[in-house]
C-alpha cells in the first residue's frame, strides 16, 4: 500500500509538469547503482574508439549530413548508418543492459567525441547529440558527472521518462572519449 501511494504521489507531481528535480536523487541512485558498474565496459570502450578514429577529421558539414541520412530514413534497421549504430556488439550488450533492467531502462545509447551515436538499444530520432545537453554537460567532464534531464511524458510508451548522462573516459589515458545516456521509466523507479 505504501508503495502504492508514493507511486500515485510521484505520478501526481508529473502530471503538474514539474521537473526532474524531484526525481533526481531516485534517478541518479539508480545509476550510480545499476548503471556505473557497466558504462565503461571495454566493449563500449572499443566501440567508441573505433568511430572515433574513423570520424577524427569529420567538420560541422560531415555531421549534419549524417544527422540527415539518420533523419531521413526513419530508423529504419536497413539504412546503413542505422544498422552500424543498432547492429553492432556494443548495442547488443545495451541491449542486455536494457532488457536486465525489467524495463527501468527505456533506451540506452553511446555516443562519441563529436556527440555522434556509437551503439543504441534502440533507434534514437537523431544521430548527433552533440548541441543537446545531454553531451554538452557530459563529455570533456571528470568520470562521475551526470546530467540529469528532466521528466516528460513520453507518447510512444505511454509513461514518464527522463534521461541520465555520463561522460566515458579511456580507461588507459583518462581522456574523454564519449558519453553515454540512459533512459529512464520514472514510473518503475517508486
Amino acid at each position: 500500500m505504501k508503495q502504492m501511494m508514493m507511486f500515485g504521489a510521484a505520478m501526481a507531481l508529473c502530471a503538474s509538469a514539474v521537473g526532474a528535480n524531484e526525481f533526481e536523487p531516485t534517478m541518479r541512485s539508480y545509476v550510480e547503482a545499476e548503471v556505473m558498474a557497466w558504462a565503461s565496459d571495454p566493449i563500449l570502450v572499443e566501440a567508441i574508439r573505433a568511430q572515433n578514429a574513423r570520424h577524427a577529421t569529420l567538420g560541422p558539414a560531415e555531421i549534419s549530413q549524417l544527422d540527415s541520412q539518420w533523419q531521413a530514413s526513419g530508423g529504419a534497421p536497413s539504412h546503413p548508418l542505422v544498422a552500424r549504430v543498432l547492429g553492432s556488439p556494443a548495442a547488443d550488450f545495451l541491449r542486455q543492459r536494457q532488457v536486465a533492467s525489467a524495463g527501468v531502462i527505456s533506451e540506452v545509447f553511446v555516443m562519441d567525441s563529436h556527440g555522434l551515436n556509437v551503439a543504441a538499444s534502440e533507434a534514437t530520432s537523431d544521430y548527433w547529440q552533440g548541441d543537446e545537453a545531454k553531451f554538452t554537460e557530459t563529455f570533456g567532464q571528470s568520470p562521475g558527472t551526470m546530467h540529469v534531464g528532466e521528466v516528460e511524458f513520453d507518447e510512444s510508451i505511454q509513461g514518464y521518462l527522463g534521461q541520465v548522462s555520463l561522460p566515458i573516459h579511456d580507461p588507459d589515458s583518462g581522456r574523454p572519449i564519449g558519453a553515454i545516456t540512459i533512459g529512464l521509466n520514472a514510473e518503475t523507479l517508486f
